[in-house]
């Protein structure tokens, strides 16, 4: 039958809530390897938010500041490039502005999901759309969220079931 979304995904997903504040969901992705949550009510999916939906609140205007350092969101080791006004940067930046909102004001809800039984061909052509960047699929069955998919799951999986029909490989 092949490999389906229930084979790919990781059961035990960690999520954020809609009323979770920004500044906490800063502090847990400066803590994990990856970038960004599906965003749950009980265990209804409602969105998606992630690393890009948040650097874009700090971008109100037209000058930019590059942060090469390890702020959060900022702990890969590229350059993000913020656009700020200078003429209202101030101690206090957007960050302490922005901090205490809801995480439903900058989540996404176009969420691109699958189902448990969804064929690897399923999978493959939401992670490969060149309209949109997805990192990670989301799994769901009945609105509940059961799983997540992420590319490197994927390509584990295709990487095992190569090497194990093809032994030299």
């Amino acid at each position: 039958m092949g490999l389906t979304a229930r084979d790919l995904m990781t059961a035990d997903v960690e999520t954020v809530s809609p009323d979770d504040e920004i500044g906490e969901v800063l502090t847990k992705l400066s803590r994990r390897d990856f970038t960004g949550f599906p965003v749950v009510d009980g265990s209804e999916l409602v969105g998606v938010v992630t690393e890009h939906d948040l650097v874009d609140i700090f971008q109100p205007s037209d000058r930019t500041l590059y942060v090469p350092f390890g702020l959060p969101p900022f702990l890969e080791s590229l350059t993000y490039a913020i656009d700020l006004s200078w003429d209202e940067l101030d101690v206090e930046l957007d960050l302490a502005k922005n901090a205490g909102r809801p995480i439903s004001d900058v989540m996404s809800t176009d969420v691109k999901t699958v189902g448990p039984d969804a064929s690897l061909d399923d999978v493959l052509a939401v992670l490969a759309n060149e309209e949109e960047d997805v990192n990670r699929i989301p799994v769901v069955e009945d609105d509940h969220l059961v799983g997540i998919i992420a590319r490197q799951d994927v390509l584990r999986a295709v990487h095992r079931e190569r090497t194990a029909a093809d032994p030299d490989a």
